[in-house]
């Protein structure tokens, strides 16, 4: 069954009358299936993920490769993996890069879609890199549903604003670390990095 969400033009008489249709977590499923499309789910909204800019790509992909020199199994590290996550109700988010803890890695096995359920540990560390005009939505919505979601350390990473931010959980709540420049960047679950902010945005 494919669900198809019809578009309603505005009148003088149906503006501020015509509700926009909330989906349920099972509806998301359905219908994103169905779509080569990227969407997360917001407060039972649809939200389509902006096309990636080169410069994102190649920050993801220095950090994939960072963190497997950590030593970071390939199996634990992913990218665009759904979340499923708390807001006024389930909702979903895909980062832009995901590192599972191992209990998360032996729940993935055998998934035929790449999505972590409210049910699942969480995965220990996400990151976002920021887009134009998604500010608000990774350093405020995401902030609080990934605190809620117990998610050990979230990274946002802000090309635009030339900062890297590490929120550490702390008893439900995310204490701040902000690195810029040639600063080191320490990691509280990964320890000392040999990494700084101004080698992501020469990456």
């Amino acid at each position: 069954m494919t669900m198809t969400i019809a578009e309603v033009k505005p009148t003088s008489q149906s503006v501020n009358q015509v509700p926009v249709k909330k989906l349920t977590f099972a509806e998301f499923l359905e219908f994103s299936s169905d779509t080569e499309i990227l969407y997360e789910l917001e407060n039972g909204e649809l939200i389509e993920m902006p096309y990636e800019s080169e410069m994102n790509r190649r920050i993801a992909m220095f950090l994939v490769a960072h963190f497997l020199q950590l030593g970071i199994s390939y199996g634990r590290i992913t990218m665009k993996t759904e979340i499923a996550v708390h807001s006024r109700r389930v909702g979903v988010r895909v980062p832009d890069l995901v590192i599972f803890s191992e209990e998360l890695e032996v729940a993935m096995q055998g998934a035929t879609r790449s999505l972590v359920l409210i049910d699942m540990p969480p995965p220990l560390l996400v990151v976002e890199i920021v887009s134009p005009n998604q500010e608000s939505r990774d350093y405020r919505y995401k902030r609080s549903e990934y605190a809620a979601r117990g998610i050990m350390e979230y990274w946002i990473v802000d090309p635009i604003a030339q900062e890297l931010t590490i929120l550490q959980w702390v008893e439900g709540f995310y204490d701040e670390l902000v690195f810029t420049g040639d600063t080191a960047i320490a990691s509280p679950l990964l320890g000392e990095l040999d990494l700084t902010a101004a080698k992501l945005w020469l990456s």
